[in-house]
């Protein structure tokens, strides 16, 4: 019988955070994050990390656990998350997997198989030279000759994912979206319910707004200046992250502080509706839209308990829920 599974996920600044800590205090639920950056120690205004004070008591996985000069990708993250369901299923409690990482949702829901290929570092290198001397862009355009269809999902500024697709072609002669797509029609080991909390588009954009704003106000800087000195820069996996590499250029003199807080909201809104348009490709998908409930977090909650019913074994991970 497959067991429970959860996933609260959808744009950044959307409001996951709140969200699933009402919905994991109900069900019985512990949660793992699905964010590339939240898994990083000393990197908290800038990743938007939840803080001890917001669980609320509720347990929490993958965060605020790795050193900033890991590298994290979604094999890892699988690997990670996959410990953490034992270990939850094991407390008798109900995960939830909560973030806005998609592709790393897809690897876990389907158990994507990233055994075929293993890594290449002094290819992966030459790629990571190729990109710092030529461009991101040129980098991506490699990928498009080779993998037309992952070019067109993986964007340019991503180019941890475009050096893992051109690397899996070199090693398969494959294109790595042929693969994916046939591991994605695989049936999940889960009985799962994806749940996507949305806004409208305006809401969102002036959310994230006001969250990078805020960011600033919290110290954003200075926390980019203490990894700096810890060594960290642009070439490193979590330094390549929005809010971190802006920041680093300008402190490097290479612009404003004004010019790098306006390219974080213009990247993140960019960022935001690529997420939007990656969960309407997937399957199985619920989506909650917050204005439908009149952003009332009950109503928000009473709408994605109701589509729980059915979950099997739910009941004997979580006790009777009230629906």
């Amino acid at each position: 019988m497959k067991k429970p599974l959860i996933i609260l996920t959808g744009p950044t600044a959307v409001g996951k955070t709140k969200a699933s800590i009402g919905l994991a205090k109900t069900i019985g639920g512990e949660i793992i994050s699905a964010d590339s950056m939240q898994v990083y120690k000393y990197m908290n205004i800038g990743s938007a990390k939840i803080r001890p004070e917001e669980m609320e008591g509720v347990p929490h996985y993958l965060v605020d656990v790795l050193d900033p000069e890991e590298e994290f990708h979604v094999a890892r993250f699988q690997q990670m998350a996959k410990e953490a369901l034992h270990q939850i299923y094991s407390n008798g409690h109900i995960p939830i997997i909560v973030g806005g990482t998609g592709f790393y949702i897809q690897a876990l829901l389907y158990d994507i198989d990233f055994s075929e290929g293993e890594e290449d570092t002094e290819y992966r290198r030459e790629l990571a030279h190729f990109a710092d001397t030529y461009g991101a862009e040129a980098l991506h355009g490699k990928l498009r000759e080779v993998d037309p269809k992952a070019a067109e999902e993986i964007h340019a500024n991503n180019i941890k994912r475009v050096i893992r697709a051109l690397e899996f072609y070199h090693q398969t002669g494959r294109p790595i979206s042929e693969h994916n797509e046939l591991e994605k029609q695989k049936e999940s080991p889960y009985d799962f319910r994806y749940f996507v909390l949305n806004d409208e588009r305006s809401r969102l954009y002036e959310r994230i707004d006001r969250r990078v704003d805020q960011m600033v106000e919290e110290g954003l800087v200075d926390e980019v200046k203490v990894l700096k000195a810890r060594g960290l820069n642009r070439s490193m996996v979590s330094m390549k992250g929005l809010g971190y590499k802006e920041i680093l250029a300008y402190l490097d003199g290479e612009c404003s502080l004004e010019e790098a807080v306006y390219t974080i909201k213009r990247d993140t809104r960019h960022f935001a509706k690529r997420q939007i348009t990656w969960f309407k490709r997937e399957r199985q998908v619920i989506w909650i839209n917050k204005q439908d409930y009149q952003y009332d977090e009950t109503q928000i909650l009473k709408a994605m308990l109701s589509k729980m019913e059915g979950v099997q074994c739910l009941e004997n991970y979580s006790g009777v829920l009230n629906f």
